[in-house]
């Protein structure tokens, strides 16, 4: 775990709710030198703690009029199967994120399709014809919200 001090964890709230802030700004709003702030968010990146920049985008502008959750059980627990089966999740373009669980299910996937037919056909596809799953269920996703508040130093505060 990457060791923090109170600054650091500014830099990280400001720019996970505004991650094309300027450096300048960026700086500013901490208290640094541009130099200094750009140096901490390098290494920020450089040991891990900031992963990407994305763009949110609006997925129905792009076509995508549906979207669901599908929890699924796998047959067996081999690593290998595992494995096999979370690189196949990742190769479908439909699936927006997938989530490893303890539980009663394996796996929660996040799917993005432009209809419930498209859904259907994903469904069928790319899981139900897999023999490393067992059971799977399928929730729509109606809304989301994203806490874009979250307080990043909990837990990890000096």
């Amino acid at each position: 775990m990457a060791s923090l001090d109170r600054i650091d964890f500014e830099i990280l709230q400001i720019l996970r709710d505004d991650a094309r802030i300027s450096n300048k700004d960026l700086a500013g709003r901490v208290g640094l030198a541009s130099s200094s702030c750009l140096t901490r968010v390098r290494a920020l990146v450089a040991q891990g703690v900031i992963k990407g920049y994305y763009a949110d985008l609006d997925l129905r502008q792009l076509g995508v009029g549906l979207r669901a959750m599908v929890t699924v059980k796998l047959a067996k627990h081999s690593r290998n199967e595992f494995e096999e089966f979370r690189q196949h999740l990742m190769a479908q373009p439909e699936v927006e994120r997938v989530v490893h669980l303890s539980g009663a299910n394996d796996f929660m996937v996040q799917v993005a399709t432009r209809d419930t037919d498209h859904l259907r056909d994903l469904v069928l596809e790319a899981f139900t014809e897999r023999k490393e799953v067992s059971h799977i269920e399928t929730s729509l996703i109606y809304d989301e919200w994203t806490n874009t508040q979250l307080d990043v130093s909990r837990g990890n505060a000096e």
